[in-house]
């Protein structure tokens, strides 16, 4: 969709869920190097838009500029990962559709 993204945790576990790598894959994203991140070595200024996936937590590290309310898939199905990056996909075409049509910059 011509973002560029990063994702960070709370709670970061020690290796990235194979559910993730496997759809990342699928999609056509590079895996290689992926390792899972902490809110805390996260700079915001580094990036437009800072959106939570929800899951129940508070972040006090950064301000977050939107709250998806998505539930966090670890430990589920792949169907629940597959559902997961289905809702994000949607909510990024909805940021870009946005940002389209106000002229802002696209997060």
């Amino acid at each position: 969709m011509g973002f560029q993204a990063a994702s960070a945790g709370t709670h970061p576990a020690s290796a990235v869920a194979p559910h993730a790598l496997t759809l990342l894959r699928e999609k056509g994203l590079p895996t290689a190097d992926l390792t899972p991140k902490s809110v805390d070595d996260v700079n915001e200024a580094d990036f437009d838009m800072v959106i939570s996936m929800g899951c129940g937590v508070a972040c006090p590290t950064m301000s977050i500029n939107e709250d998806w309310g998505l539930d966090d898939p670890v430990g589920q199905s792949y169907e629940v990962y597959q559902e997961t990056a289905a809702a994000i996909e949607r909510r990024l075409q909805a940021l870009w559709t946005q940002s389209a049509e106000t002229g802002s910059p696209s997060p």
